[in-house]
């Protein structure tokens, strides 16, 4: 071979190996959350096999593209804090989640149908652009918006902040309590009009409530996605020997953070772990899960430069723990325990269920209860076993627009009354314990493979 041959054959191999780098080797690799998934959502991930069925806790990567249908809604939740809901019927895709050398994190999404509501934190200089129809909008600044586009009409509501659309025709300054509407006159002049209430403001208000009142900081996390879960599912005790400790509610000695879950493939990067647990973010990606004498399995916050596909643990001693690992030979979703599409089933519409040792959070919408609710019907568990809950669907269409629960066989009303203000407590007595830490209650088909190891591939194949 020529010298010439030798130098051509040296760059394209230099040139795969780079390309073959994981994506999170590089510091300008982003990942953002799915942190809410209700009903028909589709993800494509560009695995090559198209739309597959979307869950909680799923990475959401450059170049990914979001489905809703029909009866499908979403929310992604970004570093800063600051959320986007994708409606029924919608698709959006994000074309950019970068990290340029200043640090500032860059985000672009396109909106090619339906509506999205925007909760823009502005921390620093982030910024999102958001691409729809002809127009497109540049946010640094804390705003709140509601966008709305189809083939004939597209309509930007403000909520909060003061918001520039950029349309062919020039900028429009919409103002909080405005809304404008484009493509909706002869003339193809824009209109401004006052914001015009739509079914589902509630569910954004819901979501912009509930962040709000638990997203605190108590970890000196750099990052905010998650920590509303956190704070809502869970709470942190100081340990002897170990520091500040955060560990869910509704545990006990037999269970362990690898239980449930799935694997989820991205090209470049491998097989990620996704937690089925509705607190299952932060404590995956950054830390260390620990298992603590006489407590149990516990977090502790850290390790905040890089993120674990696989989550980090100590050593341990507990019984029947199986480490989790990922698995080889396939790009399909791996799923394990209850994970995967099984968790977003039973965290939508259950009618009845039995709240054990060991569910940690699996069956309670997030927000439904407040705090001290949570923390008191944890502590009923942990001495009676077990207790009935009867939270009515997401999203009925009750006065409110809000979700309730009940936990039956209990003390009665009177006994301490209503908990919290977004839902009903008639006290936490509890059954009797038996049927595993789900009570036997329906868990969507999947079967408990028991610790880590994968059990199901769940294909999404093309749609």
């Amino acid at each position: 071979m020529s010298n010439t041959g030798l130098r051509l054959w040296g760059f394209a191999a230099l040139a795969c190996a780079l390309s073959a780098l994981p994506a999170l080797a590089d510091s300008q690799a982003r990942i953002v959350r799915l942190s809410d998934v209700q009903g028909a959502v589709m993800i494509n991930k560009n695995t090559g096999m198209g739309f597959e069925r979307a869950f909680l806790n799923l990475p959401v990567t450059q170049g990914t593209q979001l489905q809703t249908r029909a009866t499908g809604r979403a929310e992604i939740e970004f570093e800063d804090g600051s959320t986007m809901l994708l409606a029924p019927n919608s698709r959006l895709s994000f074309t950019t989640l970068s990290l340029n050398n200043s640090g500032t994190r860059v985000t672009v999404m396109n909106l090619d149908q339906g509506m999205a509501y925007v909760n823009w934190v502005g921390k620093g200089a982030d910024n999102l652009t958001a691409n729809f129809s002809k127009e497109k909008i540049q946010l640094s600044n804390p705003a709140h918006l509601r966008i709305e586009t189809s083939p004939a009409v597209t309509k930007v509501a403000v909520f909060k902040g003061d918001v520039d659309v950029n349309d062919p025709s020039g900028d429009v300054n919409v103002e909080k309590k405005k809304m404008a509407i484009f493509g909706d006159s002869p003339d193809g002049k824009y209109k401004l009009a006052k914001v015009e209430e739509e079914p589902l403001d509630n569910w954004d208000k819901e979501s912009v409530e509930y962040h709000s009142q638990y997203a605190r900081n108590t970890t000196a996390s750099p990052y905010d996605y998650g920590l509303s879960d956190l704070n809502y599912y869970g709470s942190y005790s100081n340990i002897a020997g170990y520091g500040m400790m955060w560990q869910p509610f509704f545990t006990g000695m037999g269970w362990d953070p690898f239980m449930d879950g799935a694997y989820s493939f991205y090209p470049g990067m491998g097989y990620m772990f996704v937690s089925a647990y509705p607190w299952g973010w932060m404590p995956y990606l950054y830390g260390n899960w620990m298992f603590v004498p006489s407590r149990g399995w516990m977090w502790q916050a850290g390790n905040w430069n890089n993120y674990a596909m696989v989550p980090r643990y100590a050593a341990t001693n507990a019984s029947s723990f199986h480490p989790p690992v990922a698995p080889t030979g396939t790009t399909q979703t791996v799923v394990f325990g209850h994970g995967g599409p099984a968790a977003t089933a039973l965290m939508t519409n259950q009618v009845g269920y039995r709240i054990g040792r060991g569910s940690a959070g699996f069956g309670i919408p997030r927000g439904s209860l407040d705090k001290w609710s949570m923390s008191h019907l944890s502590s009923q568990v942990s001495k009676s076993g077990s207790a009935i809950i009867q939270p009515v669907p997401r999203f009925a269409n009750t006065s409110t627009g809000r979700n309730e629960m009940m936990m039956s066989r209990g003390y009665g009303p009177g006994r301490a009354g209503a908990y919290g203000a977004r839902g009903a407590y008639a006290g936490a007595r509890g059954e009797a314990a038996g049927g595993g830490r789900f009570g036997g209650a329906p868990m969507g088909g999947e079967a408990h493979a028991g610790g880590g190891a994968p059990a199901a591939a769940a294909g999404g194949g093309h749609h």
